[in-house]
């Protein structure tokens, strides 16, 4: 590219008054390069913004370890993020020193690190999940059915295509996970019927598409090239489809993307009010409750690992501190014996007391209580 041409793209606004910088661009060549999701492209274009940003626009190969600390510190100290932020300020770091630059940083050392509490999941039990449930209405209905039901995470189920649902053998396909894995997981017969008409509704508003030249989805970059029609066949479409269009900024086609995330969310506050005004429920908390209830029902870590597709059986045993039986699933053993206050006293115990004796009336004469 010549450098003297002017350069028009979305850039980081890391330079006022000036196209795209090289930096910007090679990023995104590598990231594309390297099949990151678009959501892991936007957030480290942002956090490799910030950081230049931080240093006055001075570029990241006049800068060393020492710079990084300070940049990571100020976010743990200044700015007070959250551990999870700061580690992804990290990684997008890393990730431009390693793979854009092509000059690996040596070990950062003396980072202070943001504290990462440790928390137990919000998990609601199986009376407060139908009442939610009961108080949502419309498709975020739907979506939190299949999350609860199957225990994908929001984007998930949002990101489930038509071909994902498999009602023969009773499987849902999480395509493209976290750490871009696949996996199955179980597809509830009780949203058979319900999933069933809500494809035909959609499946009608996606032949009145095609019929206005619409009816076109986002694909997978290698399969688009591959099977370039395949955006407008019924296998490919959304399960829970926006009611817009939109048009890709980089090919200028109007698709129709899935349902997004806040509308979700925004039912799930409006019912939780409700239905479960004491709890503080998220979308995660159907997710959560997913797995709580199938470690409650007995079945074994592992297949729940599987079902929500952890990395790690680490992650996985964090429901076991949650499990319906008690802190950490473990039964106290005030409730194995029998206390007085447990026994039933017959009412008219309640007015003996030595001493005295019970009167007709239930009066205790002096000497006893009254």
């Amino acid at each position: 590219m010549d450098a003297s041409a002017p350069v028009r793209s979305r850039a980081l606004g890391l330079f006022p008054g000036r196209g795209s910088p090289r930096l910007y661009d090679h990023a995104v060549e590598v990231l594309r390069a390297r099949h990151y999701s678009p959501r892991t492209q936007k957030t480290y274009l942002h956090w490799i913004g910030r950081f230049v940003r931080f240093f006055e626009g001075r570029h990241p190969r006049l800068l060393d370890g020492e710079d990084v600390n300070s940049f990571l510190t100020d976010l743990a100290v200044g700015r007070k993020v959250a551990a999870a932020t700061q580690n992804q300020a990290l990684a997008a770091i890393l990730f431009l020193y390693r793979h854009v630059l092509d000059e690996p940083l040596e070990w950062i050392e003396g980072i202070v690190r943001a504290r990462r509490p440790k928390r137990v999941p919000v998990v609601l039990t199986r009376e407060e999940v139908e009442a939610l449930l009961d108080a949502m209405l419309g498709v975020p209905r739907l979506v939190c059915m299949l999350q609860y039901g199957s225990g994908p995470r929001v984007v998930e189920a949002l990101s489930v295509r038509v071909k994902d649902l498999d009602f023969g053998r009773g499987e849902l396909v999480v395509r493209d996970g976290k750490g871009a894995k696949d996996r199955v997981t179980v597809l509830p017969r009780a949203l058979y019927e319900p999933l069933e008409e809500h494809l035909r509704t959609i499946r009608r508003q996606h032949i009145d598409d095609l019929g206005r030249g619409l009816g076109r989805v986002p694909m997978p970059s290698a399969l688009a090239r591959k099977y370039p029609n395949a955006d407008r066949e019924w296998p490919w479409q959304w399960v829970f489809p926006a009611t817009r269009h939109y048009t890709d900024r980089e090919t200028g086609i109007l698709h129709r993307h899935h349902l997004h995330e806040p509308a979700v969310g925004k039912e799930v506050r409006r019912a939780a009010a409700i239905a479960v005004p004491a709890k503080r429920v998220s979308t995660h908390a159907l997710r959560h409750s997913f797995a709580t209830h199938l470690l409650e029902d007995g079945y074994d870590i592992r297949t729940v690992q599987e079902l929500l597709g952890h990395a790690s059986v680490k992650t996985t045993m964090i429901y076991t501190h949650v499990l319906n039986r008690g802190g950490m699933g473990v039964r106290s053993p005030l409730d194995a014996i029998d206390t007085p206050h447990r026994r039933p006293v017959p009412p008219k115990e309640r007015y003996r007391d030595p001493g005295g004796r019970i009167t007709p009336g239930g009066r205790i004469t002096p000497g006893g209580r009254d």
